[in-house]
């Protein structure tokens, strides 16, 4: 399946069956996941995967009672970090030395590039940056899934701060953005299962830009 007969398949399911995902799928997911593009490659969030039912239940009760978390076979959860510290930096840096076997002195402009972005900009500003960066990695997530033939429901109505305490999010640095449950869909009981897709027309979406414009 091409990924354009991938993304004609998926939609937001709204109820599933409960079946399990078998776990390469959920692993091959994930990794296309970790290989998402993301501004200076930082990849500032972390990807929560809660397969526990009872935990879901108790996620579902605080994200307005989306059946679709507690049916699902598993939860990913996007969090990005609530900020972005020196500390963080000076691990990517090294990382990259070691991936790309250069110093980490041959690095010092790279990271004086990054630490000057994330101290003038406000605690706050990091983290809606680092949220955007997540919705990055959510976006691949969603197009990996449907190349697997899994369902997922992107969904933001959810207490983020009673999810964050839940699952407690603040000690480990991190602020939930987004979630995605996986799984496969009930489709005789689904309304939305069957209808066309409505987007745009790619004449009003898709606008080229001359020089005159």
């Amino acid at each position: 399946m091409s990924l354009l007969e991938a993304l004609q398949w998926r939609y937001a399911t709204k109820k599933m069956n409960g079946q399990k995902v078998p776990q390469e799928k959920i692993d091959r997911i994930l990794d296309a996941t970790r290989l998402s593009p993301s501004s200076a490659g930082l990849q500032p969030y972390s990807i929560l995967v809660v397969e526990d039912e009872a935990l879901r239940e108790k996620i579902m009760a605080v994200s307005n009672n989306q059946r679709q978390i507690a049916d699902s076979s598993h939860l990913l959860i996007f969090a990005a970090w609530k900020d972005i510290s020196i500390a963080q930096v000076n691990d990517f840096i090294k990382l990259t030395a070691q991936v790309r076997n250069v110093t980490v002195e041959s690095l010092e402009g790279y990271k004086d590039m990054l630490l000057g972005v994330i101290t003038r900009n406000t605690p706050e500003q990091n983290f809606q940056w680092a949220a955007r960066q997540a919705y990055i990695a959510f976006g691949i997530a969603i197009a990996a899934a449907a190349t697997e033939q899994v369902d997922a429901t992107p969904m933001e109505g959810f207490n983020a701060a009673a999810l964050d305490e839940l699952l407690g999010l603040e000690e480990k640095g991190l602020r939930s953005v987004t979630l995605l449950p996986l799984g496969y869909r009930d489709a005789p009981n689904d309304w939305l299962q069957g209808l066309e897709k409505v987007r745009w027309p790619k004449e009003k979406m898709v606008l080229e830009v001359a020089a005159s414009y």
